[in-house]
């Protein structure tokens, strides 16, 4: 394809530019998260939705293709035959996102990285370290665009907040506190579900539940946020409510870069907590707190100096990287949709850089790449190590 997709005087200076046509993206897996995933990505106006493999079974694939109003002929039962069939396409997809179950996050990446589309994959990555380490080799060795569905560092106020720990105005990290606390799993039948019974099957979701699930959000939201690796940790498991093949909780004590102390909890049976993700960092000089169910307020203090909150929105202290990521002016509410809108915002970028063989300046990104992902799938192993040791301390 000969088409330049980025202007010819792009200002890395100035908010993200319109692309001079959409991205074609692909989808395999129908479950809610990639319709959640696809609205996002119509949002931009950077991508349309025209192939997917949304079901294994030929006759169901057609049937929800033709929900998504995509062409019958672009409708797969496998992703691999899809991936084949793009690729071979004048038109064909120039990325695809990876929203089915844990155990084919890896085999469906490697299928379109092999048939040279770029990916959106997401988390866990993958289910073993060794899986993710061979993606990271074959993104490096293809040179192509890697990304990793960790939403919650898109919202504006955590990118604020990366920026305010970087510009050192909280001193030096000194503790870093994170939770994810939800309540969906208290009832006792709540693991019936088929959409849940999934989650809770090592074949399938890997060997952990709740710490592959919510917990890799809450350890790379720490690492992303800091700027700080998690390099140990000590873990321990629990099943706090009707009795399950795997957690339901994890309580965590972190260790980061510079032997920086830190705190993790998960759990899905905390009644009244929906989003409770909840991320502190403290210095010598301040520190910072930011709660996703109030996620358009960042929490920023300053030892001996009034306390203040940032509110999402255009200036009034929102830096101009920030601004990038805002769509609507303070007062009016943004939530996860726009994240992820965020995310694809980026992803098109970068996507649209790789065609166009712009190089793109360092820190201008800042979506989660392949080996962030590959990070999550070490903590996860990590923290089931510990489990197992009872509760020993771990190198991640």
């Amino acid at each position: 394809m000969t088409d330049k997709l980025l202007p010819e005087n792009l200002d890395f200076n100035e908010p993200f530019p319109a692309l001079s046509r959409r991205l074609r993206l692909g989808v395999v897996g129908g479950g809610r998260i990639s319709a959640t995933q696809a609205t996002a990505a119509r949002m931009t106006d950077r991508w349309e939705v025209v192939a997917g493999a949304l079901s294994s079974d030929p006759d169901r694939a057609k049937e929800r293709g033709a929900e998504w109003f995509m062409d019958p002929d672009r409708c797969y039962a496998s992703f691999a035959d899809m991936a084949q069939a793009e690729a071979a396409r004048t038109d064909g997809v120039d990325a695809v996102m990876i929203t089915t179950p844990n155990n084919l996050h890896f085999p469906a990446a490697k299928a379109f990285l092999d048939a040279g589309i770029d990916v959106i994959c997401d988390k866990p990555l993958t289910n073993e370290v060794d899986e993710a380490s061979a993606l990271i080799d074959l993104t490096a060795q293809s040179g192509q665009v890697f990304g990793v569905g960790y939403v919650m560092s898109c919202f504006p106020m955590i990118r604020q907040a990366r920026e305010i720990v970087a510009e050192g105005r909280i001193g030096n990290i000194n503790q870093i506190h994170v939770e994810f606390l939800q309540d969906w799993m208290t009832p006792d039948d709540a693991a019936d579900a088929p959409h849940v019974q999934w989650r809770l099957d090592p074949k399938i979701s890997g060997p952990t539940s709740c710490v592959g699930d919510i917990g890799t959000h809450a350890a790379h939201l720490a690492s992303f946020a800091s700027g700080l690796e998690m390099t140990n940790l000590r873990a321990e498991f629990h099943v706090c409510g009707a009795p399950k093949p795997l957690e339901d909780t994890a309580f965590m004590f972190t260790r980061f870069q510079g032997d920086v102390p830190g705190t993790l909890m998960a759990t899905r049976l905390a009644p009244g907590n929906r989003g409770g993700l909840r991320l502190r960092v403290y210095g010598s000089e301040g520190g910072l707190e930011w709660d996703l169910e109030n996620s358009e307020q960042l929490k920023f203090y300053r030892f001996g100096e009034p306390d203040r909150v940032i509110s999402r929105g255009h200036g009034h202290g929102v830096s101009a990287a920030t601004e990038r990521l805002v769509r609507t002016a303070r007062g009016f509410p943004e939530g996860i949709i726009e994240a992820w809108a965020n995310l694809y915002t980026e992803f098109a970028m970068a996507v649209a850089a790789r065609r166009d063989g712009v190089a793109l300046p360092e820190g201008w990104l800042g979506f989660p790449k392949v080996a962030e992902g590959a990070a999550g799938v070490q903590f996860i192993a990590a923290s089931v190590r510990s489990n197992e040791q009872g509760g020993a301390w771990v190198a991640i």
